[in-house]
């Protein structure tokens, strides 16, 4: 049976998808006293989970900053932006800091739990993601960090999708993160945040029209 949100076979209809992804913008403003109901922030949270990356690798974790005190201490390294207090929550999209063959290991042990094989079925597989990380630290940094920015993506979707409201942000002292929320210790470092909540009424961005460049300028058929 088709719903005006979802397709027979329970995918999202197109104009469900634009709707939410045309009404999205970077928020500058929340509203702090709304919160985000409790099942949506769930299908957030797996959405993160579900978040794809190179081999299914997932070199990252995801820290949600609940304690206020912390987000207070946040604020002043991150340009003092009133996101970082006032949206309902604040994710810190971090990056493994020491990717290499243990967890390549973990992973497989993963594979092997979920999918019901052996592990040694999957030695080529293992070897072939062992090859992809005999990297340079700064190259298997950057390659983490370019896998993080995917499950930003895949938030930043869901919660358009879901009427959630969320800003993306880079400016913040990455360092002061870590020694902050202690993720240096955890073995991550922080590369990107997003802030969710639902836009404040005064906040003038989200009257602004959406500029984006005409399709035939940035899509091109080869």
């Amino acid at each position: 049976m088709k719903t005006d949100l979802l397709e027979k076979d329970g995918a999202a209809a197109p104009e469900a998808l634009l709707g939410g992804l045309r009404r999205r913008y970077a928020t500058k403003r929340f509203d702090p006293d709304r919160k985000i109901p409790g099942g949506l922030w769930d299908a957030l949270e797996e959405a993160l989970v579900l978040s794809q990356s190179s081999y299914g690798l997932q070199p990252w974790r995801f820290f949600v900053v609940d304690d206020p005190a912390l987000r207070a201490r946040l604020r002043p390294v991150s340009w003092n932006q009133a996101q970082i207090t006032d949206a309902d929550r604040l994710v810190v999209f971090a990056a493994r800091k020491d990717l290499g063959a243990h967890d390549v290991e973990r992973y497989i042990a993963r594979i092997a739990h979920v999918r019901k094989v052996p592990a040694s079925s999957l030695d080529g597989f293992k070897q072939m993601m062992l090859g992809s990380l005999s990297k340079s630290k700064a190259e298997l940094q950057a390659w983490s960090a370019r896998q993080v920015y995917i499950a930003l993506g895949n938030f930043l979707a869901a919660a358009a999708a879901l009427g959630v409201d969320a800003c993306p942000m880079e400016g913040f002292d990455a360092a002061k993160y870590d020694e902050i929320l202690g993720l240096s210790e955890k073995g991550y470092t922080a590369v990107v945040l997003a802030a969710a909540g639902y836009r404040a009424g005064d906040d003038h961005a989200a009257a602004l029209p959406k500029v984006r460049f005409e399709r035939a300028d940035v899509v091109e058929h080869l």
